[in-house]
């Protein structure tokens, strides 16, 4: 008698981590247009750097606090993790070990994007909150660093869009699908349950993303004053 191994379709992405996703998307490629307008529009791309670092903490507390499979200890790769991968042994739903490097390379990338926003200076329309700090040069140089660092961030999106392509035709496998829906089919015994709502966690993750913007960004410089005078030019992100 033939074994046929049956599928069950499980929820691997809650709708907190799915919201995350798809706003950092959005705001990645609103950064870039806002950045390549210039003049007036490097306000909002400090306003936009700003909701990106709201997400990125709010994916960092997630790691620690959000359901199983969004926690960074359940897709973390280690050595013994990444060689049952490429054995074929991997039982996981989620990340895969290898996937789970793209990300954590994205969101590193990300964040260094951010960082180096904060002591930013285009002398037209934008300062960054922490620019003031460091000295005009020290600032021009991390304005230098933030635009080859956006070079990198969008190599890597492109890696990231042709992983989600080769699986998608090789192994029929629709990522998109999953992180819109947050389901997945793995094979029966597989998966990893969300567990319980997790209202307070939640509410304490947003706290946090909201909270640690406002405190770096209320005390932004001012943009200087004859910024719509000057014609839109190429600036950072």
């Amino acid at each position: 008698m033939r074994h046929e191994s049956r599928v069950r379709v499980v929820r691997v992405w809650d709708l907190p981590l799915r919201i995350f996703h798809w706003s950092l998307v959005v705001a990645i490629v609103a950064a870039y247009l806002t950045s390549q307008l210039g003049g007036e529009w490097m306000r909002w791309h400090g306003r936009i750097g700003s909701f990106v670092l709201g997400l990125l903490v709010f994916r960092l507390v997630w790691g620690f606090i959000g359901t199983p499979p969004a926690r960074f200890a359940s897709f973390v790769p280690t050595p013994r993790r990444v060689i049952a991968y490429l054995q074929g042994r991997w039982p996981g739903v989620g990340h895969n070990p290898l996937g789970a490097l793209s990300v954590i390379a994205l969101l590193t990338l990300v964040a260094a994007q951010v960082v180096t926003g904060l002591f930013s200076n285009d002398d037209i329309a934008f300062a960054g909150p922490w620019s003031s700090w460091i000295g005009k040069s020290a600032s021009e140089r991390l304005t230098g660093r933030h635009q080859q660092l956006f070079n990198v961030l969008a190599g890597f999106i492109l890696l990231h869009l042709s992983a989600i392509v080769f699986y998608r035709v090789v192994r029929r496998t629709n990522l998109v699908a999953a992180m819109i829906t947050g389901n997945k089919s793995v094979p029966s015994g597989q998966g990893m349950p969300l567990g319980k709502r997790l209202t307070w966690q939640l509410v304490a993750a947003v706290f946090v993303a909201a909270s640690v913007p406002w405190l770096i960004f209320r005390d932004s410089p001012p943009a200087q004053a004859e910024a719509a005078a000057v014609p839109a030019a190429t600036a950072d992100w």
